[in-house]
């Protein structure tokens, strides 16, 4: 990450790494040039050459957005963008990776199943809900019991 050939070189002040483990280069580089490493680090994390290890999972994708956003968070409750009496309207999930082959896949089902509705909405019957029902008399359609029969018991 210091290439000095480049016109718009600038030296990092700080580096954060959610895997010290995957990323063993960048964190040996920083220590040579002295650039301080925060760094998430899971129970089997090397910590070597991290300045501040934040504890939590790094092996999924969902607890390591949410550990961004809670760091992005706090980052501007410290430069005092936003106060921290109010809540940050910002969704978690904003910071989870998803597969852009995957939201277009979802993308795709949503339409069908809206397309599906809609066909059949136009395939049913509209019911007149607020017509009269007709009157029937329950009382001829029930079944009527022979006296002196006992159900379930033969003669």
């Amino acid at each position: 990450f210091t290439n000095q050939i480049q016109a718009a070189f600038r030296e990092p002040r700080l580096l954060i790494v959610t895997d010290p483990r995957a990323d063993h280069q960048p964190i040996t580089e920083s220590a040579y040039v002295n650039i301080p490493l925060i760094g998430f680090c899971n129970t089997d994390s090397p910590a070597r050459y991290v300045d501040i290890a934040i504890p939590c999972n790094n092996k999924s994708k969902h607890s390591i957005g949410l550990m961004w956003w809670l760091l992005a968070r706090e980052v501007l409750r410290l430069r005092g963008t936003i106060p921290r009496t109010q809540p940050w309207d910002v969704m978690a999930d904003l910071y989870f990776y998803r597969d852009p082959e995957e939201i277009e896949k979802d993308e795709q089902v949503a339409l069908e199943k809206q397309q599906q509705k809609e066909q059949e909405t136009e395939h049913t019957t509209t019911t007149d809900w607020t017509a009269e029902p007709a009157q029937q008399d329950w009382a001829e359609t029930a079944l009527q019991p022979v006296v002196g029969e006992v159900p379930g018991v033969a003669n």
